[in-house]
């Protein structure tokens, strides 16, 4: 009788599991189909501090800044910004802050016509050296530790070895390419005898958002297959929808490439391989990345699909810096800064490298030490 009854104890709650695990995947099937309470996304408080042209330099909100110098965040020229900020309780931006980091970002808005003529020196010459500027004028000139991410990286590098009087205090990038002899082929598939770049640009003068979001798409052609499987299989999950829409949204969201840079891309780093042979030569100059000096940080996800760890170890050595770290994460291109693993490991991992190359501030707001040496 007692095992009988002990029996029906075990299956009464797999039960009642059972369908509550089926009403949450129906109810959650409805909201996504129908659009309800989609993902909010970029929503920690910021304020524009800065704007010239498309381009806005954001500052996040903070009371408890007592990290400096601040941290500027640089972005892709394709890909949506909102990604270092996705969701309340999933967002890089969010951990900096709760960490102490005054965070600032700049966003390149979405090019048109007037951007079709704008080149890498544009925004590593001239929109990243202002927002530089800025930045530290604005934290009493302690210096600026520049982040950038995925193509953001090639950006900072390009600015960096191009300004070396400029107040940089710390160099980072994270997933970003340097032997484009090891990118994937469908990241290769344009110049050098291939695809000429011309057919690509539209009557804009730019590369369109939904050729950029093609060539993403076919660095795994069945990754929607396996991103529906995730789904399905997860639908009951309140958290992981929310988190799903606003992945499948950013990974969706591209935007157009500058017709101008997108041709120098193709030029110096799809067909010469420039950057890892340290040979840029960029508006009638050799940008050396020896000149690079700054404490400097390379952070690899060693489970990357779009940038892979032998794209991204290269740069480690370019630089002239004699403070130089590689961080090999077990993560993918965006799980470094998103989900449970990233707020776990890749991003207090970071954090901490930022910190021990900051100081510590006092309540008002003086730098008095090191934060951790």
């Amino acid at each position: 009788m007692s095992t009988t009854t002990e029996s029906s104890r075990h299956r009464a709650p797999s039960l009642a599991d059972g369908v509550g695990r089926g009403v949450r995947r129906g109810w959650n099937l409805t909201r996504h189909v129908l659009g309800i309470d989609k993902a909010a996304m970029g929503r920690t408080p910021r304020d524009q501090v800065w704007t010239r042209d498309k381009v806005t330099l954001w500052r996040y909100r903070s009371d408890q800044r007592t990290l400096r110098p601040p941290v500027l965040l640089v972005h892709s020229l394709v890909s949506r910004s909102y990604i270092f900020d996705l969701q309340p309780g999933n967002s890089f931006v969010e951990m900096l802050l709760q960490r102490g980091f005054d965070v600032y970002l700049i966003d390149w808005g979405v090019p048109d016509e007037s951007e079709a003529g704008n080149t890498l020196g544009t925004y590593t010459d001239d929109y990243i050296p202002a927002a530089v500027r800025i930045v530290d004028r604005a934290d009493g000139h302690q210096g600026v530790t520049v982040f950038g991410y995925c193509f953001g990286g090639i950006l900072a590098l390009l600015y960096a070895a191009g300004h070396a009087g400029d107040p940089i205090r710390n160099l980072v990038v994270m997933a970003t390419p340097g032997d484009f002899d090891q990118m994937p082929p469908a990241m290769r598939g344009v110049g050098g005898g291939k695809i000429d770049p011309e057919h690509l640009v539209d009557e804009t003068g730019n590369v369109p958002a939904a050729r950029v979001r093609s060539s993403f798409q076919l660095l795994r052609p069945t990754g929607d297959l396996a991103t529906y499987a995730d789904f399905w299989e997860n639908l009951h999950d309140d958290g992981f929808l929310t988190t799903y829409q606003a992945m499948t949204k950013w990974s969706r969201d591209h935007i157009p490439f500058p017709g101008a840079a997108f041709r120098q891309t193709v030029n110096l780093f799809q067909e010469s391989n420039a950057l890892v042979g340290n040979d840029v030569h960029l508006d009638g100059r050799r940008l050396d990345m020896s000149s690079i000096t700054v404490p400097f940080l390379n952070v690899i996800a060693e489970r990357d699909h779009i940038v892979p760890p032998p794209a991204t170890a290269p740069i480690t050595g370019l630089v002239g810096s004699e403070d130089v770290t590689e961080l090999r994460l077990p993560a993918g291109h965006v799980g470094l800064i998103v989900g449970g693993s990233a707020r776990r490991r890749s991003i207090p991992a970071m954090a901490d490298w930022m910190e021990a190359h900051s100081d510590r501030t006092d309540d008002q707001g003086t730098a008095t030490r090191p934060a951790s040496r």
